[in-house]
């Protein structure tokens, strides 16, 4: 599986151009992905930079053979009542399961500015790896109490499948919305975090489970402790720093350069790994795109 996970600010490069075929093309450039996981997503924002129009069509038009999933943390109508969407988009040409939209905390942080953060997740099928969920995400920039609430949100969803994955549910073959789905173990979660390495965030999405104890008829507990999620970067790069992802080019919002784009893996997929980097020269964003491939 070869994934690409891209903060693209509404596809608004550094040229103030927004161009959603520059950013396909770079990311083709990179390498032939299964996966491609773009956050900063716009649809109806018109008066940001570069006017971005609809911009999910835009990219399912571009990606023909791929089947594309846009999830809205801002859903909305302005004053002149003009919806509004911005959010995280998944695009796979691998086989599908499911797909979901997992909204994140957004608990109160008095004159700090925010918006709504969510998850999307889609299940695919690899044909060397079998199911395997792709989470994506983009966690608040400007308030460390939220940034801090989704991160432990984010590891309890992913705990949650692993519990589900180690326990399934009762086999369902009514083809209703009770039908048996597919869980899984293995994971992937990528995006723009917003936090930098040996951040309490960053610590809290790879913090370690404990066994799940069963209640009712259960006769030993659901033995998950090895699944927690795990950052890529030291399990492929061991001691080297990781690479600048953002404030490379950019220094709007900070004087130096930082990493806070990641890919996390599940423990069950880190013998698979293959290959990760940075894409250091690109400008078609204020962030740097990541690739990471799977044997």
């Amino acid at each position: 599986m070869k994934l690409i996970t891209w903060n693209t600010q509404w596809c608004c490069g550094l040229d103030g151009r927004v161009n959603l075929k520059r950013i396909v093309n770079e990311a083709r450039s990179m390498g032939d992905f299964d996966v491609l996981c773009l956050q900063e997503i716009a649809c109806g924002f018109v008066d940001l930079a570069g006017h971005p129009g609809d911009q999910p069509a835009q990219l399912q038009a571009l990606l023909p053979g791929y089947a594309v999933f846009f999830g809205a943390a801002v859903d909305e109508w302005n004053v002149l009542g003009k919806r509004q969407r911005f959010g995280n988009l998944i695009a796979t040409r691998l086989p599908l399961a499911s797909v979901q939209h997992h909204p994140l905390p957004w608990p109160a942080d008095a004159g700090v500015r925010s918006m709504p953060r969510m998850c999307t997740e889609v299940t695919v099928t690899d044909p060397g790896l079998g199911a395997v969920r792709i989470m994506t995400t983009h966690l608040e920039f400007y308030s460390a109490r939220q940034r801090m609430a989704q991160a432990q949100a984010l590891r309890a969803l992913h705990m949650q499948a692993c519990e589900q994955a180690a326990a399934q549910p009762l086999a369902d073959d009514s083809d209703s919305p009770f039908q048996s789905k597919t869980h899984t173990r293995h994971a992937i979660l990528c995006g723009d975090f917003n936090f930098e390495p040996g951040a309490p965030e960053y610590a809290a999405i790879q913090q370690p489970f404990r066994p799940l104890e069963l209640m009712d008829n259960a006769q030993e507990a659901i033995n998950i402790e090895s699944e927690h999620l795990q950052d890529a970067w030291p399990l492929m790069l061991g001691q080297t720093p990781h690479a600048p992802t953002f404030r490379l080019f950019d220094r709007t919002y900070g004087p130096e350069p930082i990493t806070c784009d990641y890919v996390f893996v599940s423990q069950s997929l880190v013998p698979r790994l293959k290959s990760l980097s940075v894409n250091l020269n690109s400008r078609a964003s204020d962030h740097q795109p990541l690739w990471m491939e799977l044997a």
